[in-house]
């Protein structure tokens, strides 16, 4: 079986420019290609469906990783854009999603744009529930394993929240967190609740 460079498998992890500053980091040459569907800095490319990950917990990303590798993610037909993704994973060694991982956390870009328009209040409501795991202002919680919300594409968050709510992610029996995420997320019960939430989170961006 051939084996993938680390270079060529994150090709596809990250596609649009941000203003250089001094203290952005420059990618290895082992990374540099992550910004081939994620964006420079990993600022995300949602014509691609390949969401921003800059900035984001390196425990998080690693986990997310493993996941696609453990074929817990990205294998419901549903899930085009996972379905691209779990390969690349699945290709890489511990070794190399740890310090892809890294590599993400150092990345820095624009918070992301608002692209979906919900009841702001409404969503606020829902989101006390999702603060438990996920911090009051979307900063996330590594005991409790749940993500940052607050450096995450709008699109993308309706995206895997409407994952959870039919299934395509979520669903593997050893994917714990997953479940547990998935059992939540029934209480956006339509597409209003999830545009509500997910307008309520875009304004913690700045927090």
């Amino acid at each position: 079986m051939m084996k993938l460079s680390l270079a060529t498998i994150l090709l596809c992890l990250v596609g649009t420019a941000v203003a250089a500053e001094d203290d952005l980091p420059i990618p290895a040459e082992e990374f540099v290609y992550c910004t081939t569907c994620h964006g420079v800095q990993l600022m995300g490319n949602a014509i691609l469906e390949a969401p921003r990950l800059s900035g984001m917990d390196a425990w998080y990303v690693e986990q997310q990783m493993q996941s696609f590798k453990m074929r817990w993610r990205g294998t419901h037909q549903s899930d085009l854009a996972g379905m691209d993704m779990q390969p690349m994973a699945a290709a890489l060694t511990d070794r190399q999603i740890s310090d892809a991982a890294k590599f993400v956390s150092t990345t820095r870009s624009a918070s992301p744009t608002t692209t979906i328009s919900g009841d702001v209040k409404k969503g606020k409501t829902i989101y006390n529930s999702c603060g438990v795991c996920h911090g009051q202002s979307g900063e996330g919680n590594e005991a409790l394993r749940g993500p940052q919300l607050n450096v995450t594409d709008d699109w993308y968050l309706v995206t895997q929240l409407t994952n959870y709510m039919n299934g395509s992610r979520g669903n593997h029996p050893d994917d714990t967190y997953g479940r547990q995420m998935r059992g939540y997320a029934q209480i956006l019960n339509d597409d209003d609740a999830i545009a509500d939430v997910v307008s309520y989170i875009s304004t913690l961006n700045d927090k």
